[in-house]
């Protein structure tokens, strides 16, 4: 905008803005006025109206009381009419004030009103009635009280409304009164605002004027001062004469930056590719110098590294053997030679192997901390980017280097190492070449001197020969007579070997009985205090179940050892299955899961289980010993990790497996289960011992974790037998790493069976035993339904010869409203059922005096009236073959001791069901 046309414009501005502000103070002024003469209006007439109310109130008194005064008389006919119209009249001004004064008082006071205009109306037309009736009748003085109060009191209302709506009138002229003044003193201060609107708005104008000139004054200086590599910017945002100007400075400021910017341009380039050629000549004047590998890499290391500004280097050489291809650490600049460095990489591993192999450069920016070193007498400090480039000849990787740097590298720099890398694969190349040729000359005379050797040591050879017949001969005599002694050595094994397996047999038998004379004790232990936890009655403190709970979990701990002993001796005397199947991967990371999530909560330990990616979906192997092994390392793992984290890692890597089984020396692919945490750690000494029985890494009575030390020792049996084994890594206050190794199988893998005649199963296997001989009826909706409540009344025989589980399985039975029979052995139990023949269902011990559980089932079965009655035999005395015998004997299901309560109801839920159809 010009200056002219923005003068012209402020000033009408002013001008137009106060004439509105003008016009709408007068039209303030003027609604003002109308309002207050529509409230002054409304008020004069409900003035009006108040005045009425007060005029017939007075005259409604007046006209009964002249009536009522002539006695003996006629009712006046006039004074009569006259009165129904003064009442008339009330009501209906009483009815139009209402409506007109809506002030909470006179609402009241009209309520008033009307309640006792109506009740005096009343009063009056009945004394009137009675005048009509009997003009001598005299009215009581009470009455005629009643009726001077009434009128007294309506005379008071009225007055007080009247005064109510004068003093109205006097309230509004004084509020008009203050609007008027208001809107009189908004008048004077809109017309002073606007007058210093007006004056701003000219002085902003002269002001953003004489701005704009210092604007343009202030960047020619700053243009006339500068280098031309920036050159100021006049920023007017107005248009006008001052707008033109800056448009034109602003262009030719911008060419002459453009005409600077070329120029220095020209003039980089022109250093940098002096520098470039200067620097690749400077490295090629080396290569003449050097005869080998070694010395070249050494000297050009050296040279290259500093040149581009960097701190760090190293060169590897690309050496091939029989069976795969090296990386070979060559030489180094600046390195600190520390253990982290690795002198050797395969194709492929590590970013050294990996740029090999892609054939391509490296390039890495923001290096972590701890990643790489490097010092100096003052101090060491980690570089920020690494480069690696691969050396290249015809396509084929000879050598790569490593290349670290505390500043970022530039595209110069990495052009240098370009240009030096195209001419360094063809030196390689030579050299490699020339050492091959001098290597073939050196061989071919070494073979002529070794044949010449050779000539002279068949003429030994012959002679030595002579001698050896001679000695075979010897020999073989000395032969004969060892053969006999073997015979004798075999015939004694053979018979160490019968008594070890005789020795075998009464320790699985002494197992077996062991169990069985721990378990029964136990199991109505466990019983009660299961039974005391639930508290039915709720009469025990929380101290009292504290107490219980310790007593069922130290039993259920005692249970475990028992379990934790048979499996142990079934592996130490070959006497477990070991069955392979397909195991899917994701099944066995969401059972892990499931089971250590939750201890992983409750301790707050972060807990993660990791699958790599390459790993096959399924593998074939005896999942349930692997899930055992994984669960005991796992629960060591939690059990020694305070804070910090528990990980499983599952994934397919080459293992060498020397010596394992005596094979030669061959790599084999494995899966791998590592257990790491971040726990206490094991020192290196006991890193073996912590696998043999009964063995910890803290021994000592004072320990602060406890355990039996079973658990590693199963572990690494349990590992042979799957054809595996396990290692261990750990340093103190570091945390351990578990590793189970397997053998990769596939489908037509055989299956893994060692001595399954006669093999006991573990307790624990049977402990998890889920009732699976009546599918179908567990699928039956009708059971669900059922509950509990079917077990409600239901008469149970239970024959056992232990009283204590007799008493235990009473009182939980008899919990659930059910009618307890009891034998002590088979005779007995024989006897109570023919008393009892509505008995619903049998709890059958098996190993009783006189009697025992196979030969009582056998019994009952032979009755018709019980060849379908439930049977549901317990032991103690766990064995394999266990449950078999008892399904043959007549059993309907078997469960071993210690008993789970809910698994017993259960059962029982389902052979009652069954039996009620």
């Amino acid at each position: 905008m010009r200056f002219r046309t923005k003068l012209y414009t402020s000033i009408g501005s002013l001008l137009l803005f106060i004439t509105i502000i003008v016009m709408i103070l007068m039209n303030m002024l003027e609604q003002s006025t109308v309002k207050m003469n529509v409230v002054i209006s409304d008020i004069n007439e409900r003035i009006e109206i108040a005045s009425t109310i007060k005029e017939e109130t007075s005259i409604i008194s007046g006209v009964l009381n002249t009536i009522l005064k002539d006695g003996g008389n006629a009712v006046n006919s006039d004074l009569l009419n006259a009165w129904e119209n003064s009442n008339s009249n009330l009501q209906v001004a009483i009815d139009a004030l209402e409506k007109k004064d809506t002030q909470e008082k006179s609402q009241e006071l009209l309520g008033k009103l009307k309640i006792l205009h109506e009740s005096y109306r009343n009063m009056g037309q009945q004394a009137l009635m009675e005048r009509k009736i009997n003009p001598d009748a005299e009215l009581t003085p009470a009455f005629l009280a009643d009726i001077e109060l009434f009128s007294q009191r309506m005379a008071q209302m009225a007055e007080l409304l009247h005064g109510i709506q004068e003093q109205g009138m006097k309230n509004e002229l004084v509020r008009s009164k203050d609007t008027y003044n208001w809107a009189v003193e908004n008048i004077y201060i809109y017309l002073v605002i606007g007058l210093i609107i007006g004056i701003s708005f000219a002085i902003w104008i002269i002001k953003s004027t004489s701005n704009n000139l210092n604007k343009v004054t202030d960047v020619m200086k700053q243009a006339a001062a500068s280098d031309f590599d920036t050159l100021p910017r006049i920023e007017i945002t107005t248009k006008g004469e001052l707008s033109e100007i800056a448009v034109a400075f602003n262009k030719m400021a911008k060419a002459l930056e453009k005409h600077n910017k070329i120029e220095k341009q020209l003039k980089e380039e022109a250093e940098e590719l002096s520098w470039l050629n200067t620097n690749i000549a400077e490295i090629a004047t080396l290569y003449p110098e050097v005869e080998n590998v070694q010395g070249l890499a050494g000297m050009l290391i050296t040279k290259l590294v500093p040149m581009i500004g960097a701190s760090y280097g190293v060169f590897y050489l690309k050496e091939v053997t029989k069976s795969d291809q090296y990386l070979t650490r060559m030489s180094s600049y600046a390195s600190l030679g520390g253990e982290q460095e690795r002198k050797q990489f395969r194709l492929g591993e590590g970013l050294i192997g990996q740029c090999a192999l892609l054939k391509r450069p490296i390039h890495i920016n923001q290096v972590p901390e701890e990643y790489l070193k490097i010092g100096s007498g003052l101090g060491e400090a980690s570089p920020i980017t690494i480069i690696i480039l691969p050396v290249l000849f015809e396509d084929q990787v000879l050598a790569v280097m490593e290349i670290a740097s505390f500043e970022t590298l530039t595209p110069l720099h990495i052009k240098l190492l370009e240009e030096v890398n195209n001419n360094l694969g063809i030196k390689i190349n030579s050299i490699i070449n020339h050492m091959k040729v001098e290597q073939l000359l050196q061989e071919s005379q070494a073979l002529t001197e070794e044949l010449q050797a050779q000539s002279e040591e068949l003429q030994m050879q012959q002679e030595e020969l002579r001698t050896t017949n001679e000695k075979l001969e010897e020999q073989y005599e000395a032969s004969k007579q060892q053969n006999v002694e073997i015979q004798e050595v075999s015939a004694a094994l053979e018979e160490k070997a019968q008594q070890l397996e005789l020795s075998s047999k009464y320790k699985s038998e002494f197992l077996a009985n062991m169990s069985h004379e721990l378990r029964t004790p136990l199991n109505s232990l466990l019983i009660l205090a299961q039974i005391l936890t639930e508290n039915g009655e709720g009469n025990l403190t929380n101290k009292q179940q504290e107490y219980i709970k310790t007593i069922y979990s130290s039993g259920n701990d005692l249970l475990n050892l028992i379990n934790d002993i048979l499996d142990l001796a079934k592996v130490e005397s070959g006497k477990l299955d070991v069955i392979s199947k397909e195991v899917e991967m994701n099944q066995l990371r969401d059972f892990i899961y499931r089971q250590f999530s939750p201890i992983a909560n409750q301790k707050r330990v972060h807990f993660s289980i990791e699958l790599d990616k390459a790993l096959p979906m399924t593998f074939f192997t005896d999942e349930q010993r692997l899930q055992q092994i994984l669960k005991n390392l796992l629960a060591n793992a939690f059990k020694f990790t305070e804070s910090g984290s528990v990980s499983l890692q599952i994934r397919s890597v080459m293992k060498n497996i020397t010596g394992i089984r005596g094979e030669e020396q061959r790599l084999e692919r494995m899966f791998a289960f590592s257990v790491i945490d971040t726990g206490i750690g094991i020192e290196k000494d006991k890193q073996e011992t912590i696998f043999d029985a009964f063995k910890q890494a803290d021994g000592t009575t004072s320990r602060k974790y406890g355990g039996t030390g079973l658990g590693l020792s199963i572990c690494r049996e349990l590992a042979h037998l799957l054809g595996g084994f396990i290692e261990v890594s750990s340093e103190i206050r570091n945390g351990s790493t578990f590793t189970l190794y397997l053998p990769n199988r596939h489908m037509n893998t055989k299956i893994i069976n060692i001595s399954t005649a006669r093999a006991e199963a573990a307790v624990s296997v049977e402990a998890n035993y889920l009732v699976n001989s009546n599918e179908h009826v567990l699928k039956e909706e009708p059971m669900l339904k059922h509950g509990k409540s079917i077990l409600k009344n239901k008469k149970i025989l239970i024959v056992d010869d232990d009283i204590r589980n007799v008493y235990a399985l009473t009182i939980a039975l008899e919990n659930h409203d059910m009618d307890i029979l009891v034998a002590e052995n088979g005779r007995e139990a024989l006897e109570v059922l023919k008393e009892h023949p509505n008995t619903d269902l049998i709890l059958m011990d098996i190993m009783m005096p006189e009697m025992d559980g196979f030969e009582a089932i056998q019994h009952i079965r032979k009755i018709s009236k019980f060849a379908t009655i439930p049977i549901i035999a317990l032991t103690a005395k766990a064995m394999k073959h266990s449950r078999e015998e008892c399904l043959e004997a007549g059993a309907t299901d078997y469960i071993s001791k210690p008993i789970n309560l809910e698994q017993l109801f259960s059962l029982m839920q389902v052979w009652l069901f069954t039996k009620e159809g």
